[in-house]
């Protein structure tokens, strides 16, 4: 009989390919999430049934426990840039986190994944980090045995941070960044979930694991980087933090005035993040305990970030010509 595996957020950037992955393998998979009917681009992941979405509020005992019901692992992909409401940095990350660890002990799951972020660190100023950090407490505290993943900035087709910033070159010559000179180490999305993968069928020993691609660079180098694959010269600008403090602090007001309608681009909690560097630390588990070697970031962004280009799919052809003329 097929094991099943229950993954929370598993609709999300990287709980999809995480699905994509354990499918392949043979397992039946729940995908427990706030709005099921918004999840169903889950179900090709896996053959006619094998892959389903459920209701699951991560913030109720009850809600939890019975989507992990009868599963024999329970991966945690849940997590937020919210600040405020209901589903809030410390409900999700931190209350959420441990919820799901202290239930899964309690149905006697056999093994948990827990997938957190570099810089979780309970004494952080960004309330993201913190309460990352307390969030691995309480699964270390009630599962011990868990497998944490902690990556650097995750890249990909379906991305929130290349892909973001790949679109905003196309509106104007000036590109504007904070944190500059902060370095990243970003990791390709398939290469985490194979991490997770690995310790969902009980390969990889329990521990925290930091996960960061083969290239570490300033957010500088890799605008320069993501602008050289789009073809386009801007300007990059990095405003200092200070002034995007300011900032930041305008665009939420400006979000709560207009009760969420004008989302803030960038927030004082991303703002703190962003002083702080996003890579690997020397002496932490990663990819190679693991036996895996991370995709780099050439083999990847041009694949998505094509449709960018003055000429999208048509830009190399066009440059092709252009030799030819030369």
């Amino acid at each position: 009989m097929s094991k099943i595996v229950t993954i929370y957020g598993g609709s999300g950037f990287v709980g999809r390919y995480i699905a994509r992955r354990l499918a392949k393998a043979g397992w039946r998979i729940r995908v427990a999430v706030r709005r099921p009917n918004e999840a169903m681009h889950v179900k090709p992941c896996g053959a006619v049934g094998q892959v389903e979405p459920i209701l699951c509020n991560i913030r109720d005992d009850a809600s939890v426990r019975c989507a992990m019901q009868g599963a024999d692992v329970v991966i945690n992909c849940v997590g937020t840039f919210d600040r405020k409401g209901r589903n809030n940095f410390d409900a999700v990350q931190h209350e959420g986190a441990e919820r799901i660890a202290r239930l899964a002990a309690e149905e006697g799951v056999a093994r948990l994944v827990h997938i957190s972020a570099i810089g979780a660190d309970e004494d952080a100023e960004s309330e993201y980090c913190k309460t990352k950090a307390l969030g691995e407490q309480g699964v270390q505290t009630h599962f011990p045995n868990a497998v944490i993943l902690r990556p650097s900035v995750i890249f990909g087709t379906e991305d929130g941070f290349f892909n973001r910033f790949a679109s905003i070159t196309r509106f104007g010559p000036v590109l504007p960044i904070v944190g500059g000179d902060t370095l990243f180490q970003p990791v390709y999305v398939d290469d985490v979930a194979q991490a997770a993968a690995m310790g969902a069928e009980g390969k990889a020993a329990s521990g925290i694991y930091e996960l960061g691609g083969p290239e570490a660079a300033s957010f500088r180098s890799l605008m320069q980087k993501m602008l050289g694959v789009v073809r386009r010269r801007r300007l990059i600008v990095n405003i200092p933090f200070g002034i995007a403090g300011i900032m930041a602090w305008a665009m939420e007001l400006g979000q709560t005035l207009s009760l969420g309608i004008v989302p803030a681009q960038i927030t004082r909690d991303q703002v703190a993040s962003l002083r702080s560097d996003n890579v690997v630390s020397a002496d932490a588990l990663g990819f190679s305990d693991l036996g895996i070697e991370p995709q780099a970031l050439d083999a990847v962004l041009p694949d998505y970030l094509w449709r960018f280009r003055p000429a999208g799919q048509y830009e190399a052809l066009k440059e092709s010509a252009g030799n030819l003329r030369a």
